[in-house]
């Protein structure tokens, strides 16, 4: 299996939202809109409650999508718009680095680089599949965040982006402070086994990691973030990877490449 992370992949970004311009326009409207009504559309309970979004949503939602997704395509919505304005913030984790947060907590403040970001992992080393769900495991591509004015971090995890199939899964985290951030980077999110711990077929070949609670994730990003401010030369400013490659397709957007530093 190969653990990708030469460069930046095709991102849920950009595969929800092919033409991202739209989201400019957007953007202003939800602005104007919350301003008008006096909420803080930073916040998805208020962020929802938008016509704006709401007609945006029925524009991008399938007609065959059931009801109930609605408020899921919403949910990447508020997350695709907050990314944009942040300037389309990626980071891209290199393999070596991230086992090292799996194995060990940064010594850094588990402060976020910026208000709103995508972290994308290597590609199939972290697998999610919930305790006793007999679906397959889902490969992570990696973690949408954003934090709102009032200092409440959501993160939304994004699951199975493969270039045989369309679509990806999306797993919204419950939200929570990130004041707590600093407490994340050494809990511990399982009960009665170790986080990260993979029953996976070829885990001890490919050194293979299981996610099955938001906790894990909630550590894993905190570390990131504690990393990045403990080894700030650990990253580098990337472009987009040009011409044709032999692994997944490419991103478009310039990426950040955080990397292991001894």
């Amino acid at each position: 299996m190969t653990l990708h992370d030469e460069y930046a992949r095709l991102t849920p970004f950009e595969l929800a939202f092919p033409e991202p311009d739209r989201l400019d326009p957007l953007a202003r409207e939800i602005a104007g809109e919350a301003a008008g009504r006096g909420v803080d559309h930073t916040e998805p309970s208020a962020f929802l409650t938008l016509g704006s979004v709401a007609a945006f949503v029925r524009e991008l939602r399938s007609p065959q999508a059931p009801p109930e997704a609605v408020r899921q395509y919403a949910t990447l919505v508020f997350h695709a718009v907050r990314f944009h304005e942040g300037g389309r913030r990626l980071y891209v984790l290199a393999a070596a680095a991230a086992r090292h947060l799996v194995e060990s907590a940064p010594d850094g403040e588990a402060a976020a680089p910026a208000a709103a970001g995508y972290l994308q992992l290597p590609q199939h080393l972290f697998w999610f599949q919930q305790p006793g769900d007999e679906v397959a495991p889902e490969s992570i591509d990696g973690m949408f965040w954003a934090i709102s004015e009032e200092g409440m971090l959501h993160v939304l995890a994004i699951t199975g982006v493969r270039p045989d199939r369309p679509g990806f899964g999306a797993l919204p985290l419950p939200e929570a402070p990130i004041s707590d951030a600093s407490v994340w980077i050494h809990a511990d999110a399982r009960e009665g086994s170790e986080d990260f711990a993979s029953a996976l077929p070829g885990r001890e070949l490919d050194r293979l990691y299981s996610v099955e609670t938001a906790g894990e994730l909630l550590k894993l990003l905190a570390r990131f973030f504690a990393y990045l401010d403990a080894v700030p030369h650990a990253s580098h400013p990337a472009p987009a990877a040009a011409g044709a490659t032999d692994g997944p397709p490419p991103s478009a957007l310039g990426f950040t490449r955080v990397g292991l530093v001894a």
